[in-house]
């Protein structure tokens, strides 16, 4: 995206901002169709900062189609009592729904206007991340048709593959079941549900990505799910092309994002966003989209509110935490998959070689902490793991006639985490050599690690512990309770925060402004790293792989951050 490209977003930001706040919502009277729309109009409307670009246009363009068509309000109303009568899939077993205030935008902007008696809207995208129940949910529409559409009517649910089909299938299956127990009205099988009744044909089917034999259909309602993982539309073109006799056919893409780039539903989107932004005009395509705005940081927990509606609803604020902690300790495809299934953003690996193993050697030298003398001002991070990690403590001294950094990192191991561990023969060569420390017990020992800083401040001037918010707890209470409470700072591990220590640890390395001790471990743990950006082009050192171990590398940045924030 262009610097323009994101200028015109942004502007368009504070335009529909401005728009919905002139809006005079009062004279729509939509709380006489259902309490739960106006109640979802005005949040949006009222909150710009707590809902993106794409959600204020969606309700912008609602509120105009309401102007030029007015509102079906037996249409949305039948649909909704329909809806809240079906039994569902949930975590407490097969049970009722009410709509939540975001369904019932989504819902009446298809059902509510009609032109002429036919139904306007014909093409719905549901863009959401994962965990919002659109496939549960989006089974209703073929319900409704199967029930209420044509006396043929023949409704298809579809993906890439049969078992992502299936899902959204089996809940038709599992509601019709409900509604027709003793199967005197229809036939329920595996992939199709047929009608007994003489004076109606219809069905649903569920069908795959292989298009072919598909000819002949005649579909009146199609729900395509997770579409952005689609190499090819070679099933949506079969389907939708067979509508032509249909006079309110609807097409429903239901999808969270992905990293296929080269796919057709990528194009799909960047069509779906021009008709919000008022490119092109088709009133019978209705846009729902979620994903952060422009500059939204992705470890934000507001983001995480704006992107996903049912947060609170469908999953919680603790998973979100949990999965991005995980991606940040992951690193690689975990973090993609937090961005692209959590944050609904299309993205790919932004994985780069940074400082190489070769490159480590050969800024290390030896440091030996028990020779420095004068007690330097310093800082000193921690990264801590439990049992099948590293926990590494790292010392950096700035050298201001030089104008040089020198770090010194040590390792801490749990002994009883080495019996069948992986690198068990590694690690037991670099205890032996002093290089690994290793504590007793099969989780680490957090005394040790606090004795050891203790041990530091003999020899350097603590200026700032850095450690991570998220796991450090213990041991910041432990070292806050042996006198160092005044210099423990959190260090966020966001991409954000590592941004300039990446980027001036990498300038140092290259100049020869920056030393590391010269245990070995420190080139393993640069070998391990890549660096990540973020689409803010933010970045952070990420493991190449789940196994590898780059704790060392994080506790010289984290050093690094504490020096560019500290302040005499």
């Amino acid at each position: 995206m262009t610097e323009e490209d994101k200028d015109k977003l942004k502007q368009a930001k504070v335009d529909i901002t401005q728009e919905l706040s002139d809006v005079e919502l009062s004279a729509y009277k939509l709380e006489q169709v259902d309490q739960r729309i106006d109640s979802y109009i005005r949040e949006v409307a009222g909150n710009p900062d707590g809902h993106n670009l794409f959600e204020q246009l969606s309700v912008m363009r609602f509120l105009r189609m309401y102007d030029k068509y007015g509102v079906n309000v037996t249409e949305v109303q039948r649909f909704f009592t329909l809806y809240e009568s079906l039994y569902f899939p949930g975590t407490r077993g097969e049970r009722t729904y009410r709509l939540t205030p975001v369904q019932t935008f989504q819902f009446a902007s298809i059902y509510a206007f009609w032109h002429e008696g036919k139904r306007v809207v014909r093409e719905a995208l549901l863009y959401v991340p994962r965990k919002f129940s659109k496939t549960t949910s989006s089974a209703s529409l073929a319900i409704d048709d199967l029930l209420y559409g044509d006396a043929n009517a023949e409704s298809y649910t579809g993906a890439n593959s049969h078992d992502q089909a299936k899902k959204c299938f089996d809940v038709i299956r599992g509601c019709m079941r409900r509604l027709d127990p003793k199967g005197r009205r229809y036939v329920v099988n595996e992939q199709t549900i047929k009608s007994r009744r003489k004076d109606r044909s219809a069905f649903a089917q569920c069908l795959t990505a292989n298009a072919r034999t598909k000819d002949g259909l005649n579909a009146s309602t199609v729900i395509l799910d997770e579409f952005s993982q689609a190499r090819n539309s070679e099933l949506l073109t079969v389907l939708t092309t067979s509508m032509g006799v249909r006079e309110n056919p609807l097409t429903v893409i239901i999808t969270t994002a992905s990293d296929v780039f080269d796919g057709p539903f990528y194009e799909m989107l960047q069509g779906y966003k021009s008709i919000l932004l008022g490119e092109y005009e088709d009133d019978s395509v209705f846009v729902h989209i979620f994903e952060p705005d422009l500059d939204d940081p992705e470890d934000s927990e507001d983001t995480w509110r704006k992107v996903h509606p049912h947060l609170g609803v469908t999953v919680s604020m603790d998973f979100y935490r949990q999965e991005y902690r995980k991606a940040l300790r992951n690193g690689g495809d975990a973090m993609l998959a937090f961005r692209t299934k959590l944050l609904n953003v299309y993205s790919e690996n932004q994985q780069k070689s940074w400082i190489s193993s070769t490159l480590a050697r050969h800024i290390s030298r030896h440091i030996n902490v028990s020779s420095i003398k004068g007690r330097p001002d310093a800082m000193v991070a921690i990264d801590l793991s439990e049992s099948d990690d590293f926990s590494a403590v790292t010392m950096a001294m700035y050298n201001t006639v030089g104008k040089s950094f020198s770090f010194h990192t040590a390792y801490f191991f749990p002994e009883g985490a080495l019996s069948d561990h992986p690198n068990e023969s590694l690690y037991r060569l670099w205890a032996e050599k002093g290089y690994l420390k290793l504590t007793k017990g099969e989780v680490i020992d957090y005394s040790e690690i606090v004795k050891y800083v203790l041990y530091l401040n003999q020899y350097i001037r603590i200026l700032g512990i850095g450690y991570d918010p998220w796991k450090s707890q213990e041991v910041v209470n432990m070292l806050a309770a042996s006198g160092a409470a005044n210099v423990l700072k959190g260090v966020k591990q966001t991409y954000g925060n590592f941004t300039a220590p990446v980027e001036s640890f990498e300038h140092g390395a290259k100049t020869g402004k920056i030393i590391i001790d010269d245990n070995p471990i420190n080139a393993y743990c640069f070998g391990n790293a890549i660096i990540d950006e973020d689409k803010l082009e933010n970045k952070k050192p990420i493991k190449r792989k789940q196994t590898a171990k780059i704790d060392g590398v994080i506790t010289k940045l984290m050093c690094l951050r504490l020096f560019i924030d500290y302040e005499r």
